[in-house]
């Protein structure tokens, strides 16, 4: 049973576009020889220059949680089995459920562009939504403070814990 929700830089996805890195894992060979090419140099370039504010060491994390060639594989696997369709979710069901929802989502995304955030009501009609003004796809990594922030006392009172 869903009781609640935090969604950070994700939802239900209606209308949603493949961005440039999903369209290329899309691709068989394309997509393989781009996993081949991604190492650390190559990732922190690239997601460096689209996640300004993401801390060198946080794409070092990122990058070290999916350099291996599994993960990697896992990866192409995931977005050649998704359809479009796919990321429309069960809508009817979770609005008539109608949980509480938080969604953060940064303005700067390069990959989910943050109007995919005020989408969200249409899934979820009583969802609260925070858009994280200069933060990209990883707000967390970004302002780790400005995240905590909104989703601890959500999650308090959404779980019945008083605050410290």
């Amino acid at each position: 049973m869903l009781a609640s929700a935090t969604l950070i830089n994700t939802g239900v996805l209606p209308d949603y576009q493949w961005h440039r890195y999903a369209r290329i894992w899309r691709t068989p060979a394309l997509g393989e020889l781009f996993q081949l090419t991604a190492n650390r140099r190559a990732f922190r370039v690239l997601l460096g220059r689209e996640n300004p504010r993401l801390p060198t060491n946080a794409i070092d994390q990122i990058y070290d949680a999916a350099r291996s060639w599994p993960t990697k594989r896992a990866v192409l696997k995931l977005y050649r089995a998704s359809p479009v369709s796919l990321m429309r979710g069960p809508i009817e069901a979770l609005r008539e459920l109608d949980r509480p929802v938080l969604v953060l989502w940064g303005t700067d995304d390069a990959y989910l562009p943050w109007r995919l955030a005020e989408r969200q009501l249409t899934t979820f009609p009583s969802a609260r939504i925070e858009l994280l003004e200069g933060l990209g796809h990883w707000p967390f990594h970004e302002d780790p403070a400005r995240v905590a922030e909104l989703v601890l006392p959500f999650l308090r009172a959404h779980l019945g814990v008083p605050a410290p």
